[in-house]
């Protein structure tokens, strides 16, 4: 399999972190967002939503969106449940990382870490919503070690992509002890270096 991203994406670290813990092999290329390479013929024949992650599978088909992808890779494996009630709980944190999570955490990080600006200029409504949702994954971690059914899942691995990021668009995890730890402990389960400090 090809797996076409960008290794600064928690979009695509979170397909990486899957394929290798689960010792999926593939290939990756690199593809440079920025530089308007996803809005190629090329590349819009492989992902008609101009956007990375894309896993080209071994028969020449291709699987977009992050979170599907994962969900692709992770059947019939311990990081997806097979019982469907148990699978939903995992989809709810998948679900929520997208419209809760992604867009206001991994936004304010792109503002910063890929276009360079400053932090007092982020969007507010962003850094406000940024916050809400790593104040409700501390609180939510309070009585628990993982996100879904007791054990590391791919709901951890796909929050974890972008939250162990969080202070390169301006957020401070330091004053949020149960998440701070979870990251740890995700980062530990796949054998990622540690990102806090």
């Amino acid at each position: 399999m090809i797996l076409y991203g960008d290794l600064n994406s928690g979009n695509c670290l979170k397909v990486k972190y899957v394929a290798e813990h689960l010792r999926i092999p593939f290939r990756f290329i690199s593809v440079d967002t920025l530089s308007g390479e996803t809005r190629t013929p090329d590349f819009l024949n492989k992902n008609v939503f101009g956007q990375i992650p894309v896993l080209e599978l071994k028969d020449g088909r291709f699987l977009a969106q992050s979170n599907a992808i994962m969900r692709y890779l992770a059947r019939g494996s311990r990081l997806l449940p097979d019982d469907p009630f148990a699978a939903a709980k995992v989809d709810e944190w998948l679900f929520w990382e997208q419209n809760e999570h992604e867009f206001f955490v991994a936004g304010c990080r792109f503002h910063m870490f890929y276009l360079g600006r400053s932090k007092a200029s982020r969007d507010a409504l962003r850094v406000q919503r940024g916050e809400q949702a790593l104040d409700f994954m501390e609180q939510a971690l309070t009585d628990r070690e993982w996100l879904a059914n007791g054990t590391l899942s791919i709901a951890d691995i796909s929050l974890v992509a972008y939250t162990q990021f969080a202070h390169e668009g301006g957020f401070d995890l330091s004053s949020r002890p149960n998440l701070t730890a979870w990251v740890r402990r995700v980062q530990t389960a796949l054998g990622l270096p540690e990102t806090l400090h």
